[in-house]
C-alpha cells in the first residue's frame, strides 16, 4: 500500500492540474483552438529549454558515473524505440499517427514522474545516477522525438535539415548548455540561478494546465482503438520485457527503482506540445498522455510491489 500510495501522491497533481485546464477551457477561461496552440509555443519554446538545461545543470558529475546503468539505459531505450517504430510502422498507415504513436509508447514521463517515484521507493540513497540517466535519457528521447515527426509529415527528408531542425530545437539547446555547465563545472551567480530553477518549475504545471485546456472527451472514443495499443505497449508490455532484462542482469536497489522510472512511467508530457509544434495529430497525443496517465497509478503499483516481493529494491 506504501508504494500505491506514493505512485498516487505523484500522480494525483498531474490530474488535478489537467482538470483545472480542462475546466478553464470549458468556462471560456482559455480557448482550445487558438491560445492553447500559442501558449503551448511559449512553454515549448522558453520554459522547457530551461527544464532542461536545469537537469543537466544540476547533476552531480562525482556520483553520476555507473556505466553498466547507463549503458542498459540507453541501450534499452534505443531497443524500445526501435520496436515502437517497427511496430508501428507496420500497423499504422496514417502519418499523422505514427509520429504520434510511435512517441507515445518509446516516449517516458521519467522526469516529470518517475525520478520522484524511484526517490520515494528507495528513501535516503543517492539519487545522482539516477538523475544523470534522467538527463541523458530526456535528451536522447528528444532527439529522437524530432527526428521521428519530422519524418513522419511526408515529403523528402534532407539529413542536413533534419540536423538542422534537431540542434535548433529548444529542449536540444537547453540540454546542450547544461551539458556545458556540467562538464566545465561553471557554476551561475546566485541571481541567475534562482531564476533559471523558478523558471524551470513552471514548466510542468504549465504543460499540464494545457493539456487539460486541450482535452476533450470525445477523443477518448474516437481513438479507443489507438489509445488502447499505446497503453498497453507503454505501461505494460515494455515495463514487463525491460524490467524483467533488468532483474535478471543484476540490478538492485537505487538502479532497479530508476528504471521502474525510466520503463514503467506514462506517456511524457512534453510529447503534446511537441507535436503541436513540429506536426501530427495533436488531440491523439493528448489523449495518449491523459490516458497513460490516468492508468500508471494501476501498473506503477503493480510493477512496484511484484518487484520489491522479489527483492529488487
Amino acid at each position: 500500500m506504501e508504494s500505491f500510495w506514493v505512485c498516487f501522491n505523484a500522480v494525483a497533481p498531474i490530474f488535478l492540474l489537467m482538470a483545472m485546464g480542462y475546466a478553464a477551457q470549458r468556462t471560456g477561461a482559455i480557448r482550445r483552438e487558438d491560445e492553447v496552440p500559442r501558449f503551448n509555443k511559449l512553454v515549448f519554446c522558453w520554459f522547457m529549454s530551461v527544464t532542461m538545461f536545469c537537469s543537466l545543470y544540476d547533476a552531480d558529475p562525482t556520483q553520476v558515473i555507473r556505466p553498466k546503468l547507463l549503458l542498459f539505459g540507453v541501450g534499452g531505450s534505443l531497443a524500445v524505440y526501435a520496436a515502437s517504430v517497427g511496430w508501428v510502422l507496420l500497423t499504422e498507415r496514417s502519418p499523422d499517427k505514427r509520429g504520434v504513436k510511435i512517441q507515445g509508447m518509446y516516449r517516458s514521463n521519467f522526469l516529470l514522474l518517475g525520478l520522484p517515484l524511484a526517490s520515494s521507493l528507495v528513501t535516503g540513497q543517492d539519487m545522482g545516477a539516477v538523475v544523470a540517466l534522467v538527463a541523458i535519457i530526456i535528451s536522447l528521447d528528444n532527439v529522437l522525438a524530432v527526428i521521428t515527426l519530422e519524418a513522419c509529415r511526408g515529403g523528402k527528408i534532407r539529413p542536413g535539415k533534419l540536423a538542422m531542425n534537431v540542434l535548433k530545437n529548444p529542449m536540444i539547446v537547453g540540454a546542450l548548455a547544461g551539458l556545458v555547465f556540467l562538464l566545465t563545472g561553471v557554476r551561475l551567480p546566485s541571481m541567475p540561478d534562482a531564476l533559471a530553477h523558478q523558471i524551470s518549475s513552471l514548466s510542468s504545471p504549465l504543460m499540464l494546465f494545457l493539456l487539460g485546456a486541450f482535452f476533450r472527451f470525445e477523443g477518448l472514443r474516437r481513438y479507443g482503438r489507438d489509445l488502447l495499443g499505446v497503453c498497453l505497449a507503454r505501461l505494460v508490455v515494455i515495463p514487463g520485457v525491460m524490467l524483467t532484462v533488468a532483474y535478471w542482469l543484476g540490478f538492485r536497489g537505487v538502479e532497479f527503482a530508476g528504471l521502474i522510472g525510466l520503463f514503467g512511467a506514462p506517456t511524457a508530457v512534453a510529447s503534446f506540445p511537441m507535436v503541436q509544434q513540429i506536426g501530427g495529430d495533436s488531440e491523439l497525443a493528448g489523449d495518449i498522455v491523459v490516458s497513460t496517465s490516468a492508468l500508471c497509478v494501476v501498473t506503477l503499483f503493480l510493477w512496484s510491489w511484484l518487484f520489491r516481493s522479489m527483492g529488487a529494491f
